[in-house]
């Protein structure tokens, strides 16, 4: 379906860096959204579940030989896995979407994979520290000059973030697909990032009984 996002799992992902965009997605104030703008969909190496780090299991809607030809956006999130010999098979799947002009985020390793492989060298970009990025990418990394010690960076139509950021990478991701109205998804970082207490002080207990 042309209206997707592909998120890549591997094995150890890290499930929070995922919950934010996903939840933003699909979802609004009111609950489950009637017509969502996009679909989320997990990609993964095989039809097998994917463990992350904290034990979940998740079942794939693509493997990499089925995933489809078009989609919105590939949504690289952080984890264990992306030293490994399987996270290889995904630096074609990254080349063909960029090639195609699709949007690409990364977060945590995610991020340092990309770099890994030459994908930063040309667009301002952040993640886990720019030594990290260095040690990553050895010769391919030659996007030092574009880097920005920020939580998260959007440019070119490639998103990138550490991994604390998962927040901040889901704001950005939010706008550049234009998923909900500015003002919307701004709301929505805050109520996250500040909190309930935060933006509406002043309730008391006698409050939320009534």
């Amino acid at each position: 379906m042309k209206n997707e996002i592909l998120y890549v799992l591997l094995p150890d992902f890290a499930e929070h860096e995922i919950a934010y965009l996903a939840e933003a997605i699909n979802c609004d104030a009111q609950g489950f959204k009637a017509e969502p703008k996009y679909v989320n969909r997990i990609v993964a190496a095989d039809m097998e579940p994917v463990r992350s780090c904290g034990g979940f299991r998740v079942l794939p809607d693509y493997s990499f030989e089925t995933m489809p030809e078009e989609y919105v956006a590939l949504v690289l999130i952080g984890g264990f896995g992306w030293k490994t010999s399987l996270a290889e098979q995904v630096v074609p799947v990254v080349r063909d979407a960029v090639a195609h002009g699709r949007v690409v985020g990364g977060i945590c390793n995610g991020a340092s994979f990309l770099a890994a492989h030459g994908f930063l060298n040309n667009v301002r970009h952040t993640g886990n520290g720019l030594g990290q990025l260095r040690h990553w990418g050895g010769a391919n990394y030659t996007g030092e000059h574009n880097y920005v010690h920020e939580q998260a960076v959007s440019d070119g139509g490639i998103v990138t973030a550490n991994g604390s950021a998962a927040l901040e990478f889901a704001r950005e991701l939010l706008l550049l697909l234009e998923n909900d109205p500015v003002e919307a998804i701004e709301m929505y970082y805050q109520f996250n990032k500040a909190g309930f207490c935060a933006l509406f002080p002043g309730r008391t207990n006698d409050d939320r009984k009534e």
